[in-house]
């Protein structure tokens, strides 16, 4: 038997359980907002008004922005009471700027140097702000606002973009990549495609390009250059670092924690802090097989290089879990080329 509209709506106001209250809520989007958007919007923005499961109020602040779209001034009055209510005012910034778009500046510069408001609330104003405006004022600062400190807030400059009439920015560059990935030739080339394809997907989720992730990047030549002199790699790795180093990469997968993160080579010397050598006092570590590269970890189980072991190119990736008292290694491929085989699902 279909549920009604109203009826729907009004199971939502009378949940008192969380958990229920969001399968109803997604049970409400998913049957109506196709149907009637507005009506479901203006359900959910009147529950953020006075619903009485209070922490439902702000996480249903991501669902109504999701439905709102650019520049529907309609709602605008919503995300304008939305910021100056502690609960919600986070995540009514996006609101504001995706109902307002420019108008929404002078609000939120005005909450984002005020010194009462919580820093956490002053920096998503200007993160946000940043993102809308392709302006850097985000610039080598955490992808989550809720971290930066005041002293990170740029407020003088934010305040000098207002005076010059708020101009937009020329945003952020993406990481420069090898041609290889768009034209593959090789079986390895294709292999690397095959990869990139992957964190694309999860790159267009990732809308922050201050801070790039999910990326196969050109390498430095100075990170090369101090690696080839510390180590005799693999030429298939040594390749892979070079033209493909991954930049905040970690793949998911049925055999991980956490997922698998690919050092890339700007952090392949350092990660061997904790395996080859004590990251404190930088003394090796006896216990540590001298041939084994960390390439990899995951949950800081460590995915290594049998650096003993080269043949045609390549070499077998080991893996063992760490807080165990010794390492016991096991081969995980039997190459890096297999390794990344498995993470693709190319068998």
């Amino acid at each position: 038997m279909s549920v009604t509209f109203d009826a729907a709506v009004a199971a939502l106001y009378e949940e008192k359980d969380g958990s229920r209250f969001s399968t109803l809520k997604d049970k409400l989007i998913k049957t109506f907002a196709g149907k009637d958007r507005e009506a479901v919007i203006r359900s959910l923005t009147q529950y953020a008004r006075e619903g009485q499961l209070l922490h439902w109020r702000a996480f249903l602040m991501t669902d109504i922005i999701g439905l709102v779209a650019p520049g529907e001034m309609a709602w605008r009055p919503f995300f304008e009471w939305s910021i100056t209510i502690p609960a919600l005012t986070y995540w009514g910034i996006d609101g504001l700027l995706k109902t307002a778009g420019r108008e929404a500046y002078p609000v939120l510069i005005a909450l984002a140097t005020h010194d009462a408001q919580p820093v956490s609330e002053r920096a998503k104003a200007i993160k946000s702000i940043a993102l809308y405006s392709r302006q850097p004022f985000d610039r080598e600062l955490p992808s989550d606002p809720g971290y930066w400190k005041p002293e990170q807030l740029r407020l003088t400059e934010l305040l000098q973009w207002q005076e010059q009439g708020y101009p937009d920015g020329e945003g952020y560059a993406p990481p420069a990549v090898h041609p290889s990935l768009l034209h593959p030739g090789t079986a390895f080339e294709k292999l690397m495609a095959k990869l990139d394809k992957q964190l694309e997907k999860r790159r267009r989720k990732h809308k922050d390009p201050s801070n790039p992730q999910d990326w196969l990047v050109i390498a430095a030549e100075k990170d090369i250059t101090q690696i080839s002199v510390q180590w005799t790699l693999p030429a298939v790795y040594a390749t892979f670092l070079q033209y493909y180093s991954p930049l905040k990469v970690t793949l998911p997968g049925d055999d991980f924690i956490e997922g698998l993160h690919l050092y890339g080579a700007h952090e392949l010397r350092e990660r061997q802090g904790g395996y080859a050598f004590n990251a404190v006092t930088g003394e090796t570590s006896e216990d540590w097989p001298a041939q084994l590269l960390v390439i990899g970890d995951d949950a800081a189980d460590p995915f290594c290089l049998d650096l003993s072991d080269i043949k045609d190119g390549d070499a077998p990736v080991y893996t063992a879990q760490h807080g165990e008292g010794s390492w016991k290694f096991e081969q995980y491929a039997d190459s890096f080329t297999g390794l990344i085989k498995k993470l693709t699902g190319k068998s």
